[in-house]
C-alpha cells in the first residue's frame, strides 16, 4: 500500500533513543510518577533515569505541571485570537499589556500569514468581551487587524494555565493554593507544600487526595519549551462545507491521530474546532518548514477544497507569554473523535 501524506516519520524523533521517548511519555501521562518507578518500568538504574531526566530538563526546558478539568473549574470563554500587524510591534511592550491582565494564557510570535497567537481565558463573557476590546484599542499604535474564536472544545492537547487565572477561579482556597504550587511544579513533595502553605504534612495528604477525588485535575503533565531542531506550525482555517463533508472530516483526523510510535514530541500538540472568524486551529511539531508546508497545510487544502477551505498558517518564533503544550501522548487513545473517525472510514 502506498504511504498516504499523514503516514511519514518524523527525522527529529529519530535522534532520540527509545528509552528517552518512553521516558518523557510516561512524564507526559503522570509528572507525578516516581523515580523508582521509572526504573522499574524502563529497566534501567535510577541513576540512569536520573542522568536523562538531566539532560532531558536542559535541552527542553521541560516543566512540570497540571492539566486542570476546565469544565469543573468552570472556566469560561476560552478564545484563540490571531493577529496580523501593520507595522513592526515593539513585541517587549506588547508582552507586558499581555501580561497585565489575567485573562492571556498563552501569546505566541509567529511569522507567515499572521504575526501572533493568544489563547485568552476569562472568569466570565463579559470579562472577556472587555479584555478583548481594551487589547484591539491597545495594539491599534501598530495597526493590529484582530481576529477572534471561540474554543468549542479541545480534540487534541491543552493549554497550560497562569496562576493568575486560577487564583479566580471559583475553588476552596484551600484547594486552590495547593493547585496553584502543583501548576508551578507537579512533582511538587507533600513536604514542600506542607513547607510552602504553613499547612500540617497529614492535612497537606488528606487534601491532595481529596482534590484528585474531586477530578479538579485531570493529569499531572509536563510542558516544554520551544524545540531546538524542530519547526512548529499552526493554522487557522475556514470552510464552506458541501456535501460528503464529513468522510473528508475523516480524513483529516486519520492525519491528527497519525503518529510516530513513542514520539518525543507528538507531532499535533492542539487541535481544536472554533466558532467566529475560523473554524479550526491546529499546532504541530514537524521537522522543517518545508514538511509541515507539505504533509500539513497543503494536504488539508486538498481534503476540503470542495469545501472552499481557506487555511492561514504562521511559524512558532518564540513564546512571549505562558507556556507551549509540547509533550508526548499516545495520541490515539487522546483523540476524542476517534470513534467518528471509524464511522467514516473508507
Amino acid at each position: 500500500m502506498d504511504e498516504t501524506p499523514y503516514e511519514f516519520k518524523s527525522e527529529f524523533n529519530d535522534r532520540y533513543n527509545l528509552v528517552t521517548r518512553k521516558l518523557v511519555r510516561m512524564l507526559s501521562q503522570d509528572a507525578r510518577i516516581s523515580t523508582s518507578n521509572l526504573s522499574k518500568a524502563l529497566g534501567i538504574s535510577r541513576k540512569t533515569v536520573h542522568d536523562r531526566l538531566l539532560k532531558v530538563d536542559a535541552e527542553f526546558g521541560i516543566r512540570y505541571t497540571i492539566e486542570l478539568n476546565e469544565n469543573l473549574v468552570k472556566l469560561s470563554s476560552p478564545h484563540l485570537v490571531v493577529v496580523k500587524f501593520d507595522s513592526k510591534p515593539d513585541y517587549e511592550h506588547v508582552t507586558e499589556l499581555l501580561k497585565s491582565s489575567y485573562i492571556p494564557q498563552l501569546a505566541i510570535a509567529t511569522k507567515g500569514k499572521y504575526d501572533l497567537i493568544i489563547f485568552a481565558a476569562a472568569t466570565s463573557s463579559k470579562q472577556y468581551a472587555h479584555w478583548d476590546k481594551s487589547m484591539q484599542i491597545l495594539l491599534q499604535k501598530y495597526g493590529a487587524d484582530w481576529h477572534s474564536s471561540e474554543v468549542v472544545h479541545r480534540q487534541l492537547g491543552f493549554f497550560p494555565l497562569r496562576n493568575e487565572l486560577i487564583e479566580r477561579l471559583e475553588i476552596e482556597p484551600k484547594y486552590k493554593e495547593m493547585i496553584k504550587l502543583l501548576n508551578v511544579n507537579g512533582r511538587s513533595s507533600f513536604k514542600h507544600i506542607s513547607d510552602t502553605l504553613g499547612m500540617h504534612f497529614n492535612t497537606v495528604a488528606y487534601n491532595f487526595n481529596k482534590l484528585l477525588k474531586m477530578n479538579y485535575i485531570k493529569r499531572f503533565t509536563i510542558t516544554m519549551n520551544k524545540p531546538p531542531n524542530a519547526t512548529l506550525m499552526s493554522f487557522f482555517s475556514k470552510y464552506r462545507p458541501s456535501e460528503g463533508y464529513e468522510n473528508r472530516s475523516a480524513l483529516a483526523r486519520k492525519a491528527f491521530m497519525s503518529d510516530d510510535e513513542y514520539s518525543l514530541i507528538s507531532r499535533y500538540l492542539m487541535c481544536a474546532p472554533l466558532i467566529g472568524s475560523f473554524d479550526f486551529f491546529t499546532l504541530g511539531a514537524f521537522d522543517n518548514f518545508d514538511t509541515a508546508y507539505k504533509k500539513d497545510i497543503l494536504y488539508h487544502k486538498k481534503i476540503f477544497v470542495k469545501d472552499k477551505i481557506k487555511i492561514e498558517y504562521g511559524e512558532v518564533e518564540r513564546v512571549l507569554l505562558g507556556q507551549l503544550p509540547i509533550r508526548s501522548i499516545d495520541t490515539m487513545s487522546e483523540y476524542n473523535t476517534i470513534k467518528w473517525a471509524a464511522d467514516f472510514q473508507e
